[in-house]
This record gives C-alpha cells, structure tokens and sequence, in this order.
C-alpha cells in the first residue's frame, strides 16, 4: 500500500493527465471568483472562494450552457487534504488566472460542431470529494474546510444568475472525479433549470468500478470510504443508494446510474489507464506491472489476461445499469483517460472512432436526439484508431 504522499499523487493523476494534452487549438479564458460563497462557508480546502472560467455563448448559442467539472483525484484523510490545501486542488489562490479551453470546451466549429458556441464553464475544482462533502466544523489547527457541496451550489447560484436560469439546453459534464461529479449531481443539475430545458449529464472517465486490485484487496473501496467519512460526504449522496449500502459504496457510479431520471452519456475507456494504474495496480504493488500499466502494448501474455478480467468486470457494472432508451455509451478498447478535453482525442481527423463516428459526433447526435448511441467496442487490441500519448503516465 503506498503511503499517503504517494497515495495523493496517485489520485490526483487523473487532474494532470488531463491537462497535459488540452491541445494546441484552444484558447484561453479567465477566471471568476466566487467571493459572495465565501459569507455562506461555501470555500474551498483551505477557505478561499470557489472559481469557474466562463465563455460567453454567441449566435444560436447564447441559451445554451455545458458546465464542465475539473478532475483531479480526491483527499482521504487529513494528511492528504493537507498536502492539497496550498496548491490549486485545495486553493483558488494558486489557480491558474487563465486555462485553455479545448475539445468540447472549444470554441470553433471545426473542433466542436455542436456545442462550440454554447456558455461554456469550466469549474475549477478544489475540495477534494467530487463536491460532495459538507462538515461545519474546521480543526483550528489544520484550518481545512470539507464544503464540497456548498461549492458546488454556491457555482450553480452564480451561473443561474448570470443567465443560466433561461437555459434552452444545458449540459453537465466532467473529466475523471468530475465525471464522477456529473454522476453524482445529475439530478441536481436537472432540477435547478427551467422545465421546458433540454437537459442532459455527460460523465467522462467517471465511471469507476469496485474491484479487488492485483493483491485482492479493496483498495479503492477503502479509499472512497475514508473520502465520505474525511469529508461527511454521507448526507449528500442520494439516500436510494445509501439506505442499501455503506456510504462509501455510494462514490462507484455502478451504485448510482440506475436511480438516475435525467439522460446520462457514459464515454469510458473500457481498459482505463487511471484505473489501471490506481484501482487495478495501485501503488506499491507488483514491480513487474510497472512498463505494462503504463503501456499496454508492453504487457505480457498473463498480464492482458488480468486486463480482459478488468474490461469484464467493467462491462458487467455497465450492463447491470440496464439499457434505457435515454442512455448513451460510448466504450472504446483504448487505453486511455479522459477523452473529451483533448482535441486529437474529442474531434480531429483521426480522433477514435466506435460505430464509424467520433466522440464528438456521437455525444452531439445523442444531446439533440438525432440518434442514439449505445456502442462498445471489441476488446484490445482491435481499435486501431486509439490514441497513445507517450507522456502522459502518473506524475
């Protein structure tokens, strides 16, 4: 078991791979800080206010709102909460004034054909529980504030009140832990906007499963579980699931999906790289896995067969969510982790392709109910369309 420094890094992984690969094409938006959460508690680790970048719709998009959540792991304990508070996964202090905008977020056309002129948000995210947490309490010593969910409303009153609230069309998306928060928020995020709105939830490399790792331990049922009860996460998480089963249980999105009303788009690498490297393989364990959960093409024979084992167990959590009509799927063999904010990966000449359409198409032909798309692909390594970024293992 990794110890607690590594164990940060590992789980905030997700948050740097994300943005190593936003792409040459994007362009840069300003941030908004939220200083009116701050009177309500609504702060961010460390108390200072919560912040978005927003990209003002234009022409036919100007009611129309994608509010995207940032990844970047979770904190499960103080020590690991504390090691977040003074970076930009704890304080919007030391965000970043400015991000790239790409991929879904950006704004052209050509690399975006159906949301590129939307009100685009991108939530920066710096509490450590996929905005779930909510403790009223704060140490005098360690000063960490656990108010995930206050953040998480005191941005949505913000972004209703700067138009959000005569949305035509709104989407909720979110890469890795804020897949998971546009899982666990779905609904939510469907009751705070108008009624006649079409109104739809994306989760992008959320979709983690509870499995044993490679040691059969319950690694990362034993993390979520330290994350609810760290942040009191518990009375914030639909009680449907929580009525059956431990809180922590209620982090996996296969507990989750079934109870969701509002039309949900699960995109999902079925040998997910992060989940390999954290969930499958998580620090400290095999040595020899190292060349191979890094690349899957260095694995050897007995290895893929554990990763066939993984995609299995990740199809069987899919398939016990059932196939509403109103669901989306799109599940490559890639080896890969967060697909819709990378450029070459969401809309490019040679993006991945599953049912002879991109990401970007597929989602866009789902949201406006041109067609369904409910597609998986065969398993590795039959999808040569994957991108392989050579760069972008743990930090």
């Amino acid at each position: 078991m990794a110890n607690d420094g590594s164990k940060l890094r590992l789980w905030c992984s997700a948050f740097a791979c994300a943005l190593a690969f936003l792409g040459a094409d994007g362009f840069f938006v300003d941030i908004t800080y939220v200083d009116s959460a701050v009177a309500k508690g609504a702060v961010c680790l460390d108390g200072s206010a919560p912040a978005y970048h927003l990209a003002r719709g234009f022409g036919s998009g100007v009611d129309s709102w994608l509010v995207h959540f940032e990844g970047g792991g979770w904190c499960s304990n103080v020590t690991t909460c504390l090691e977040r508070k003074n970076t930009r996964l704890g304080s919007s202090k030391e965000m970043a004034k400015q991000v790239a905008f790409s991929g879904i977020l950006s704004n052209t056309p050509d690399h975006n054909p159906d949301f590129y002129n939307w009100n685009k948000v991108r939530v920066r995210y710096c509490d450590g529980s996929s905005f779930t947490g909510d403790k009223e309490e704060v140490d005098p010593t360690t000063k960490l504030h656990y108010r995930g969910a206050r953040v998480w409303q005191a941005v949505m009153e913000d972004l209703l009140a700067k138009g959000m609230d005569r949305a035509e069309n709104a989407l909720i998306s979110g890469c890795s832990a804020g897949g998971l928060t546009s899982v666990l928020h779905c609904d939510r995020f469907r009751d705070r906007m108008p009624v006649e709105a079409n109104v739809k939830c994306l989760s992008d490399a959320g979709f983690f499963i509870d499995v044993k790792d490679i040691a059969g331990e319950k690694h990362a049922a034993d993390f979520f579980n330290d994350v609810v009860t760290t942040h009191g996460s518990a009375k914030n998480l639909p009680s449907s699931c929580t009525s059956k089963l431990p809180p922590g249980m209620c982090l996996f999105p296969q507990n989750e999906v079934k109870q969701i009303q509002t039309p949900l788009f699960i995109l999902n690498a079925a040998y997910d790289s992060w989940q390999v490297r954290n969930i499958l393989v998580p620090g400290g364990s095999d040595p020899h896995w190292r060349s191979c959960k890094h690349d899957i093409n260095q694995c050897s024979e007995k290895q893929l067969k554990t990763l066939q084992g993984f995609r299995d167990d990740f199809l069987k959590a899919l398939e016990e969510q059932g196939s509403s009509s109103s669901r989306g799927l799109f599940i490559n063999s890639c080896f890969a982790h967060c697909q819709s904010e990378i450029q070459e990966i969401w809309f490019a000449p040679d993006s991945p392709v599953l049912g002879n359409k991109k990401i970007a198409n597929a989602i866009g032909d789902w949201f406006y109910d041109r067609s369904p798309f409910q597609e998986i692909d065969c398993p590795y390594p039959c999808d040569s369309s994957c991108h392989v970024f050579k760069n972008s293992s743990e930090t």
